[in-house]
């Protein structure tokens, strides 16, 4: 199954839809409650870096029987420092993400902890992709 949601930039109360949406596809399907949680976890932290750092983005998301594959792809910025901006409380969150509670710096330490593979590529100027995989511990129903 592939799913497709456009990311938009504009709306922080946006952020959030897509890794919802699928959390109730993962549900529907019975797969077990700790993959759904790390599974949401990691696609909202991309969501909230994508509203928050590259003005939107795309996210496409692949359930097969035994991983959840997610890409969150932008055309923002990039990341300078890839080892530095992975580090927990690193943040360049403008000033109003974080006076709304955001920008703590724990976006991409999450989608890392969260995830059984992880993967981060970015450029300055042309954007950022990560993929994550979440293995299914069995087969939807």
């Amino acid at each position: 199954m592939k799913y497709h949601y456009m990311i938009p930039g504009d709306d922080i109360t946006c952020a959030g839809k897509a890794s919802s949406e699928i959390k109730k596809v993962l549900q529907r399907l019975g797969v077990d409650p700790e993959v759904i949680k790390r599974t949401a976890v990691a696609m909202y932290e991309a969501e909230m870096n994508m509203v928050v750092h590259a003005g939107g983005g795309n996210a496409d998301i692949v359930i097969e029987n035994d991983t959840i594959t997610i890409t969150m792809k932008d055309n923002g910025p990039g990341i300078e420092n890839i080892e530095l901006a992975m580090q927990d409380g690193y943040s360049t969150a403008p000033e109003i993400a974080r006076e709304m509670g955001f920008g703590a710096g724990m976006g991409l330490p999450n989608m890392k902890r969260n995830a059984d593979d992880f993967k981060i590529e970015s450029e300055p100027g042309k954007g950022t992709t990560v993929t994550m995989k979440i293995k299914i511990q069995g087969s939807p129903s």
